[in-house]
C-alpha cells in the first residue's frame, strides 16, 4: 500500500522505529479490510487503534524534545492512513457516534471545501449541509472527551477549526449578494453542475446542452442595461457575483458544445479512472444498505486524493508540463468534486450497526417501509393480509437471545438501533390488526 500523497520531508533517524510500528499497523489495517470471510469485530479495531495511539504519543514526545512539533513526514503520511482506516473501521463496527469515526468526515469535509472555495460558486444550501454536519462532530467529540486519547481529540478539534474557518469565507462571500437574486443565483448554479454533469455522459446530449443555453439565454434577458433589477425595479446588492456566474455558463454551454463531449486525448486515462470512480460511488448510493463496507471508501478516497494533488498550481500537466485546456480541466475537476460528494454522502448516511447486523437491520427496514405504505394505502380488510409480516418479525425476533442479536457468543455493536426497529415494526402491524379487527366488528 503506497502512502497518503504528501510531500515526504526527510526523516529523522529517530522516528524511524515509530515509522516501522506504524507500518506494521497499516497493513494490519488493510488485510483486516480486505477479510471477507467474517465481520468486523469491535475488539480487532480498538486493539488497533490503542497501538495507534501510542506510536502518536511517542511521536508527539520526540518531536516536544526536538523542538519539532510541527514535522511533516512520512510518518505523518503513514498515521493519516492509519488514522482514516480506523475510522471507517469504526463506522463498520456501527461505532458511528464516537471521537475516531469523525476522522474519515473529517478529511471528506475538507476536501469538498477547498474545492468549493476554489472553484467559487455554490448555494447557501451546500455550506447549511456542512455547516450541520460540523455541530454533529462536535457534539461527537465532546461526548468522547473521557473516553478518547486527548492526542486524537485534539487533532480532531484543530481539523474541524480549520474547515470552520474556510467556511465561514465561504459564507462571507455569499454576504453581498441580495435575497431578490438568491433565486436567480441558484438558478444558475444548478445549470452549471448539470451542464458539467452532461459533459461526462457516454453519449454527449447536446439537446439538453443548448436547453440549458437557451435558459441562460432568456436569464439574461431580464437584466436592464446589464443588471438585475429586483421587484421595485432598484438594483439590488449582488450584481457582480450573479452577472459573472452567468457569463461562466454561458461560456462553458458554448465549450461543452463545442467539444462535444470530447476530452483531449493526453488526459484521457486520468477522465477514464475519474469517471469509473465516480460511476462505482454513484451504484454504491443506490445499494448502500446491502452492499457497502465502509472501509471500501479508503481506496476510493486514496484514489482520488492522489489525482487531486498530481495537480500543479491548481491545473492538470501532461507528460510534457502542459496545461490541461479549460474544457478538460472543469471536466476532471467536476468528476473530482461529484465523488468527495458521493463519499460524503455515503459516510453521512452510514447506519451505526454493526456490519454483522445489518442483513436484519436491512430486513427490518424494508418491513417498515412495507407496513407504513399498507397504513397509508388505508389498512388491511383482514388480519390474515399480516400474517406474512408477522411470520417475518417472529422470525426475526426468536433470533435474539436474551434480548440481543448473538454472532456465536459476540454481542455486535447496533442493538439499540434494531432492536428499536423491530420493536417499531410489531407496534405498526399491532395497530393495522386492531383497525382491521374493529372494521371487522363494525361490519357485522
Amino acid at each position: 500500500m503506497s502512502d497518503s500523497p504528501a510531500v515526504n520531508a526527510p526523516l529523522d533517524p529517530q522516528e524511524k522505529p515509530i515509522l516501522d510500528s506504524l507500518l506494521y499497523i497499516r497493513d494490519k489495517l488493510s488485510l483486516l479490510k480486505q477479510d471477507r470471510s467474517t465481520y468486523i469485530k469491535s475488539i480487532d479495531v480498538l486493539s488497533l487503534y490503542n497501538e495507534t495511539i501510542k506510536q502518536v504519543q511517542l511521536l508527539n514526545d520526540l518531536r516536544k524534545e526536538h523542538n519539532k512539533p510541527l514535522e511533516n513526514n512520512r510518518v505523518d503520511n503513514v498515521l493519516e492512513d492509519c488514522f482514516q482506516l480506523i475510522s471507517l473501521f469504526f463506522l463498520t463496527i456501527g461505532r458511528n457516534n464516537e471521537a475516531p469515526a469523525v476522522y474519515s468526515m473529517c478529511s471528506t469535509v475538507k476536501r469538498l471545501l477547498d474545492h468549493l472555495s476554489e472553484v467559487n460558486f455554490y448555494s447557501a444550501k451546500d455550506l447549511d449541509g456542512i455547516e450541520s454536519t460540523f455541530a454533529t462532530m462536535r457534539e461527537t467529540l465532546q461526548r468522547g472527551k473521557e473516553s478518547y486519547s486527548p492526542h486524537l481529540l485534539t487533532l480532531l478539534e484543530n481539523r474541524l477549526d480549520t474547515c470552520h474557518l474556510i467556511l465561514e469565507e465561504l459564507y462571507r462571500r455569499l454576504e453581498n449578494l441580495s435575497p431578490e437574486l438568491v433565486p436567480t443565483y441558484e438558478k444558475l448554479v444548478s445549470i452549471l453542475r448539470s451542464m458539467a454533469a452532461c459533459n461526462t455522459r457516454n453519449t454527449f446530449p447536446a439537446g439538453e446542452v443548448r436547453a440549458f443555453r437557451d435558459q441562460l439565454i432568456q436569464i439574461q434577458a431580464t437584466m436592464v442595461d446589464g443588471k438585475f433589477l429586483g421587484s421595485d425595479s432598484t438594483v439590488p446588492q449582488g450584481q457582480e457575483i450573479v452577472g459573472n456566474l452567468l457569463n461562466r455558463c454561458l461560456v462553458w454551454a458554448d465549450l461543452c458544445l463545442e467539444k462535444n463531449g470530447k476530452i483531449d486525448e493526453r488526459f484521457k486515462p486520468t477522465y477514464d479512472k475519474l469517471l469509473e470512480i465516480r460511476n462505482q460511488l454513484e451504484k454504491l448510493t443506490l445499494t448502500q444498505a446491502w452492499s457497502l463496507r465502509e472501509t471500501d471508501l479508503y481506496n476510493y478516497q486514496r484514489q482520488l486524493d492522489r489525482i487531486d494533488e498530481s495537480r500543479i498550481d491548481g491545473n492538470f500537466e501532461d507528460a510534457q508540463g502542459n496545461k490541461a485546456d479549460l474544457h478538460t480541466q472543469r471536466t476532471l475537476l467536476y468528476l473530482i468534486r461529484r465523488s468527495y460528494a458521493y463519499i460524503y454522502g455515503l459516510i453521512w448516511s452510514s447506519e451505526p450497526v454493526s456490519e454483522a447486523l445489518l442483513p436484519v437491520f436491512n430486513q427490518l427496514q424494508t418491513l417498515r417501509r412495507c407496513l407504513l405504505e399498507v397504513k397509508k394505502s388505508g389498512g388491511v380488510s383482514s388480519p390474515r393480509e399480516l400474517y406474512p409480516y408477522s411470520m417475518k418479525l417472529n422470525s426475526i425476533d426468536n433470533m435474539r437471545t436474551d434480548g440481543k442479536f448473538m454472532i456465536g457468543s459476540d454481542i455486535p455493536e447496533g442493538q439499540g438501533s434494531v432492536n428499536a426497529l423491530l420493536a417499531e415494526c410489531f407496534d405498526t402491524a399491532y395497530e393495522l390488526r386492531v383497525e382491521a379487527e374493529e372494521n371487522s366488528a363494525s361490519d357485522e
